[in-house]
Order: structure tokens, then sequence, then C-alpha cells
């Protein structure tokens, strides 16, 4: 996977409309429920995304009046939007501050690449240009059903060992590939215990930047694999 990408600057506006519809025609290319899900989608994201920071942060009971449907339904929809991996988990919605997602545009691409030619040959350029990453594979059309169980794929070791540093890893690596590599693969947990996860650096300097860069994100997708936690400390 590449780099996240951030919707601004002077094409952003037309990538946008074209991420919405690559949601949509892969939604009319679905079933029944999948097409659902991506009206849903479309909805909630043209109406609350924050494309200056790629986040989704809406309560489930706003959710609910938008599609109109209660909050059990909105509970059901995030749960197969996040397995489906279109929609990934930032941080949950936990002490009564809201959960975040971010679209992943490499899985919305993936998934809409096979009908991009219905649009019109200049979209599937612009798509084609877009991608966050080139398919190692030729495209094949994907029909995703909710009503079936979504096809496992392979776990890398990190996202199959059992600790929840290393799960924590993994939701960073795939949420920001280049802040990954450059500053948190490196970190190392030194214990977890009464709700503050310990961190060491190799470096004072890293310990610090990601102390004052970072740590909101950090934060947030430690909190998905370590229940409980309050606050996170990076030392040397």
């Amino acid at each position: 996977m590449t780099d996240a990408r951030r919707f601004t600057g002077p094409q952003a506006g037309s990538q946008k409309y074209d991420l919405l519809t690559a949601i949509s025609v892969a939604g009319l290319n679905g079933s029944p429920g999948f097409q659902t899900s991506m009206m849903r989608l479309v909805a909630l994201v043209t109406a609350r995304y924050n494309w200056a920071r790629d986040e989704l942060t809406v309560g489930q009971r706003e959710m609910a009046r938008l599609w109109s449907v209660d909050e059990r339904t909105v509970k059901r929809e995030i749960k197969r939007l996040t397995t489906a991996q279109i929609l990934l988990q930032l941080r949950p919605g936990v002490r009564g501050r809201v959960a975040a997602y971010r679209l992943n545009v490499a899985e919305i691409h993936r998934l809409s690449a096979p009908v991009w030619e219905r649009v019109g040959p200049d979209y599937s350029d612009r798509m084609a240009r877009q991608a966050p990453a080139a398919p190692e594979t030729p495209p094949r059309v994907v029909h995703v059903d909710f009503a079936a169980p979504r096809p496992e794929t392979p776990a890398t070791p990190t996202e199959t060992r059992a600790d929840p540093w290393a799960r924590t890893l993994a939701r960073l690596e795939q949420l920001e590939p280049a802040l990954h590599r450059s500053w948190f693969a490196a970190l190392r947990m030194a214990g977890c215990e009464g709700g503050v996860l310990q961190l060491r650096a190799p470096s004072r300097f890293q310990a610090q930047y990601v102390q004052t860069h970072h740590l909101r994100l950090l934060t947030g997708t430690a909190q998905l694999e370590f229940p409980g936690l309050r606050r996170v400390e990076i030392g040397v």
C-alpha cells in the first residue's frame, strides 16, 4: 500500500467527486445489501467527511438520523463497512468521545476498478492515475455481499502475532504507511499498567517528535487494542 492521500490542493474537488463516483458504481455493481451500504456511505461522506483531516467523526445517533434508521442498524452497518475494510477505524469511541474512521481509498479503488469503464474512458484514465497502488494481479470483478462472510485474506506475520502492540503497529502501517516507516516501526513496548502504555524510542529526538506531532493518532490506534488505555508515554 502506498502512502495515504490527503484530498487537498487544486485538484481536490475533482478527486473527491471521482472517489464518491467510485463508491457509487461499486455499490451499484454489488448485491442489494451492498448497494444500500454504499448509498448510506455516500450520504455520510458527502455530509460529514472531514477532507482536510481525512477522517469521519460522527456519532451513531446522528448517523441514525441521517440514514432514517435506528442506532442498532448503524452499529451493524459500521461493522460491515469496517469488516469489509472500506472504512478503517482510527480510534474508538470511549468515555463519551465519538469514534473516528477513514475511507480506505485503496480498497474502494479495488472494488470499483472493474466498472470504471462504464462511467467513461476519461474517468477510467483519471482513476488509474490516482490509484494508491498498482494491482499486483489483473483486476477482477468482485461482488461484495454483506449477507455472506467476507473471504479471509492471508494474514501477515505481524497481524498473526498475539500481543496488542504488534496489532497496534499493524493498524498504523495500514492507516499511515509513511508515518509507520519513519516514526512508529522502531518504537518498542516497555509495559502497560494502570491505563498507561509505556514505549521506548531509539532516540530522544524521535520520542519527542512522536509525542509532539503524532501522539493523537498513536493513542487512538492503541486504544483499539489496549482496553482501558488512558495515555501513552514515550521514553528512550
